[in-house]
């Protein structure tokens, strides 16, 4: 039953680091969806300006269409639906310009809505002339929903124009000079006096009017493809930025590993309780005290790990079951020196159940791991591989436990028998030692002693027994003279 309930627990642990992962590589994968979708997006959009580039050359330029003074007009269209599409396809938007080429009155349709388009200098009415003109021969144009489209410069100074009153314009604008002057602001009144187009039929174009000149608009569309490219980066950066971890997603996995451990821990303890023969309507309140603190230091350990585990995946080089394994290792082994520090073990024995807890640790982590790679469904696989590793394990250190109890009883009685002997030869060698020395000082004792006759005696012993040959102790004065003077 004890296994079960730690399988159970293992299982559970697991089950919150895989779920971890899954946040965090759902992150990872949408980022990595997102700069695969804006490589195709720059892609399409960079063409999309080529196009029109070719186009402008192959179909105005090299055709003369238009002549000197029409010729800017279909590059305008031209341009148009390059830059408009662009833009759009940048985002992911997809093109949202067709370009009609047909001489009629709609130049360009985007989105279903007719476009005319006026990039008209002349006349000095900055294309409301042109408007004008057009609506005399097609009268339903406006309201059928079309739209006129001006330079982006020319809508600006018309929209300027259109909502300046007359007391300000006659303070503010000169009869001529530089810029919009007095008489162009009377010529835009009487033009959206005359009724028959509202400003709100009105739009800019994406570029300006000197932009679309023969000369100008092949530097205009390469500066919009290094435009695109700045884009192209800033929506990666911003897809980065999202893809990050952050205070609220850690906040998720911590409360939901709270949440799991806590439920797990109350489930574990209220069986617990039941295989003590208590019967859950006979719980008392000291029963359910017991329940209700094992279950919120289940939560306290939950949110712990979830923190942890989150952190430990987004900001070091760390799985999510090799951190889980982490935190129940630092868990058990911080109880193993509760244990310790209480004397209920040994040092000993916090050693060998330390090294347990950490084997078990990496046992469900290498579990989870093989599990998730061989069944790739978030969760399931590591759930499934931590309850087969742990079984395995289990039925492993269950089948050699009585084996290596026997190992280790063996081996324990052998080194006591063997310290016993040791321990017996050591004392003996001890005492021989002792009484060498005593010999030994009392015969170096009389070798230097102050008595020169009983200092020559001793002289001679200590030679002999230091293991100087007896043919050269100098034990007789003769000795000692013939070694001295001959």
């Amino acid at each position: 039953m004890n296994d079960i309930l730690r399988l159970a627990k293992s299982t559970q642990e697991q089950a919150v680091a895989a779920w971890v992962n899954y946040l965090n590589q759902a992150r990872l994968d949408g980022l990595l969806n997102a700069l695969h979708r804006q490589d195709l997006n720059l892609k399409d959009a960079i063409a999309s300006v080529d196009e029109a580039i070719r186009k402008i050359d192959l179909e105005v330029i090299a055709t003369n269409r238009g002549g000197v003074k029409g010729m800017h007009g279909f590059i305008a269209e031209v341009a148009e639906v390059g830059v408009g599409n662009a833009r759009s396809q940048i985002i992911g938007e997809g093109a949202v310009y067709q370009w009609v080429n047909d001489n009629g009155p709609v130049d360009l349709i985007r989105g279903g809505v007719d476009i005319q388009q006026k990039f008209v200098q002349a006349g000095g009415r900055l294309g409301l002339g042109a408007i004008a003109e057009h609506l005399t021969k097609y009268p339903d144009f406006v309201k059928n929903g079309g739209k006129y489209q001006l330079p982006s410069d020319h809508f600006e100074t018309i929209q300027r124009l259109h909502a300046l009153p007359r007391a300000e314009a006659s303070k503010l604008l000169t009869r001529s000079g530089d810029g919009p002057s007095f008489n162009d602001w009377e010529r835009v009144q009487a033009f959206f006096e005359e009724g028959s187009v509202g400003i709100e039929s009105l739009e800019p174009s994406n570029l300006d009017y000197h932009a679309v000149q023969k000369g100008v608009y092949g530097s205009t569309l390469e500066a919009e493809k290094e435009s695109l490219r700045f884009s192209d980066q800033s929506r990666r950066d911003a897809a980065y930025v999202r893809s990050r971890p952050g205070l609220a997603e850690g906040a998720k996995a911590t409360f939901a590993a709270a949440a799991v451990e806590g439920g797990t821990t109350l489930v574990l303890a209220i069986v617990e309780k039941r295989r003590q023969g208590t019967r859950l309507r006979d719980f008392t309140s000291s029963d359910w005290t017991d329940i209700v603190d094992a279950t919120g230091f289940g939560v306290a350990k939950g949110a712990i790990r979830g923190l942890s585990v989150y952190t430990l995946t987004n900001f070091t080089a760390t799985s999510a079951a090799v951190a889980s394994a982490i935190v129940t290792a630092a868990f058990g082994i911080a109880e193993q020196a509760n244990k310790l520090r209480r004397g209920e073990i040994d040092e000993l024995e916090f050693i060998e159940n330390a090294e347990l807890v950490s084997l078990e640790a990496a046992v469900s982590a290498l579990s989870s791991f093989i599990g998730q790679a061989l069944i790739p469904v978030p969760v399931l696989g590591a759930v499934i591989g931590n309850s087969v590793g742990m079984v395995m394990y289990r039925a492993a250190a269950a089948s050699l436990s009585q084996r290596e109890a026997e190992l280790i009883a063996r081996y324990v009685e052998e080194q006591r028998v063997l310290d016993e002997r040791l321990a017996a030869e050591y004392q003996e060698l001890i005492d021989r030692l002792d009484e060498s020395l005593a010999d030994y000082f009392e015969i170096l004792e009389r070798a230097f002693s102050p008595d020169v006759e009983a200092a020559l005696v001793g002289s001679a012993e200590l030679a002999r027994a230091v293991g100087v040959p007896a043919g050269e102790v100098l034990d007789s004065e003769q000795k000692v003279r013939s070694y001295f003077l001959d």
